[in-house]
């Protein structure tokens, strides 16, 4: 019996060493398994806790800052951003934007080769810019535009590629989920390899970094989708045909139809994109004013035309007001308890007290329509729905990291980047195949979640710039949409795709846009600039 007790102490000691490797065994196993994410990370952790703790190698003092933890994720001033984007790319769809802009798209682009392509990656651009939600876009192109591509002579691989590439845009063009979750993690990261590094005033970077980072890389990749459709039409025409101009209207008809559709979701670019890059306001206040936007642009599309006092008045009084009051801030200092203010600044307060007054008069209007619609429930429903997986993960994510790293994980990744050949650059190349193989099983947030935290402190420790390497990331993560069999975007097309198109045929379509988007992760690597210019410009002292 002495003996038997003996050998398993032996092996014990054997495998304590490596509890933080078997941690993310376990941790692939169970999501492979079909588990859920929250609960997969946390009921990992508290196992492999009890494990560590069995076997002396684990202080309970690592988990004891889980509460502050949690506390400090749904305090964090960048993460309120998510469900207010969430809420404007719902409501966005809801008011069927997306309907008229594929309608009108198709109008004027439908005439040339490859035509139906290129107006569906640009809608995938103006969506990405105004919703960034990848499911809806997905959806609502499979099922407007893929039956018309199909019925007009397009190859189903090349047109259900197309389509599901471009609903992947969202996640790469500001303001996008990904880039915001991202950048919480990278600025945890790129602090705690700085403090490590003994620099105790560390330097921030934060989602506006990110954004700004992501624009220029993000419309690259809209540029490459185009040119290879722009290829295809000219080398393989029967795959892309164009459709006879006498089909589609004069072209006199089709710009007054495009004017009607285009400038709601362009002004609510420029609004949000613009407050952040020009730094009047930061991501989450522009997610305010992307979300009041939106539901104002709902409001105008639902309220009938008629009456003076109509809800479209109203509506059309509220706009007015905020573009007023962004205005009156601009020209006048609007502080108050300043001492002796002028007559005239103390009248442009009161106005700015009534523009305020004025403003919920229009979003109540949009709220009562959007329920008479009855689709104010589902607004609700899957911004709430959205929000709290994504909180939820950030949570068992979050206690996976703590238990983790009192494993030993940390020291144990640190000297795997650095055994690899390459230097930084190296060990970045290692962690971006890595995070590209994982993407065929897992999807963003869990990377996001999961893998970022435990390896962007070291790869930032080697001299890495964090906005580079966010952007790195946001692009690769991209790809995990993409890539079969557990790709994002080919389920959501495959649950609206007719049954005339196979699956074969839509994983044959996303190959090309996944050349496409490691050829962008190849451009960054060899050109940091093209991440860290625009930053570099917008935010420089």
């Amino acid at each position: 019996m002495d003996s038997l007790f003996g050998e398993v102490g032996v092996c014990a000691c054997a495998v304590a060493p490596y509890l933080d490797l078997f941690m993310v065994v376990a941790l692939c196993a169970l999501l492979m398994a079909g588990f859920p994410v929250a609960f997969s990370l946390a009921g990992t952790a508290l196992i492999f806790a009890v494990i560590g703790l069995a076997l002396g190698v684990f202080d309970l003092s690592y988990i004891l800052p889980f509460p502050q933890r949690i506390f400090g994720a749904v305090t964090n001033t960048s993460l309120i951003a998510v469900p207010m984007f969430v809420l404007m790319g719902v409501i966005l769809e809801k008011s069927k934007i997306a309907e008229e802009l594929l309608d009108e798209m198709a109008k004027l682009f439908g005439s040339l080769p490859g035509g139906l392509g290129v107006s569906v990656t640009l809608v995938g651009a103006l969506l990405a810019a105004s919703t960034g939600i990848v499911g809806a876009t997905v959806v609502t192109m499979g099922l407007l535009s893929l039956p018309t591509m199909l019925r007009r002579g397009y190859d189903p691989a090349f047109a259900s590629g197309s389509i599901a590439a471009a609903g992947t845009l969202g996640q790469i063009i500001p303001p996008s989920v990904v880039l915001i979750l991202l950048g919480d993690v990278i600025s945890n990261a790129y602090q705690k390899a700085q403090l490590e590094r003994g620099v105790f005033a560390p330097e921030t970077v934060s989602v506006g970094d990110l954004f700004a980072g992501a624009l220029i890389p993000g419309l690259m990749l809209v540029a490459l989708y185009l040119a290879y459709q722009l290829c295809v039409a000219f080398l393989a025409p029967r795959k892309a045909p164009a459709i006879p101009a006498a089909e589609l209207g004069s072209r006199a008809e089709v710009w007054r139809a495009a004017m009607r559709t285009l400038p709601a979701p362009v002004l609510l670019i420029v609004a949000v994109l613009g407050s952040i890059l020009a730094g009047v306001a930061t991501p989450t206040e522009a997610a305010s004013v992307g979300a009041i936007g939106a539901l104002l642009i709902a409001g105008i599309r639902l309220a009938p035309k008629r009456g003076l006092l109509s809800a479209r008045f109203f509506i059309l009084l509220s706009a007015a007001a905020i573009v007023a009051l962004l205005a009156l801030n601009s020209l006048v200092d609007l502080r108050l308890g300043r001492e002796a203010p002028s007559n005239a600044d103390q009248i442009a307060v009161l106005a700015a007290f009534a523009l305020c007054a004025a403003i919920p008069v229009g979003l109540i209007t949009s709220l009562d329509l959007l329920r008479r619609e009855k689709a104010l429930a589902s607004v609700v429903d899957q911004t709430t729905r959205v929000t709290t997986m994504v909180f939820t993960i950030l949570i068992g994510a979050a206690l996976f990291s703590l238990v983790f790293r009192g494993l030993g994980g940390d020291e144990m990744i640190e000297a795997a980047l650095e055994a690899l050949p390459g230097g930084a650059f190296g060990a970045m190349l290692g962690v971006m195949a890595v995070m590209f193989l994982l993407g065929f099983f897992l999807d963003f947030i869990e990377i996001t979640f999961v893998v970022v935290p435990l390896v962007a402190p070291a790869l930032l420790a080697l001299g890495l710039d964090p906005v580079w390497l966010g952007v790195m990331m946001a692009v690769n993560l991209q790809t995990s949409f993409l890539t079969p069999p557990f790709g994002f975007a080919l389920f959501y097309l495959r649950g609206v795709a007719p049954a005339s198109v196979t699956t074969g045929q839509i994983y044959r379509g996303a190959v090309p846009f996944i050349v496409l988007q490691l050829v962008a992760l190849a451009l960054l690597a060899a050109f940091p600039p093209l991440a860290t210019w625009l930053p570099d410009q917008v935010y420089k002292d």
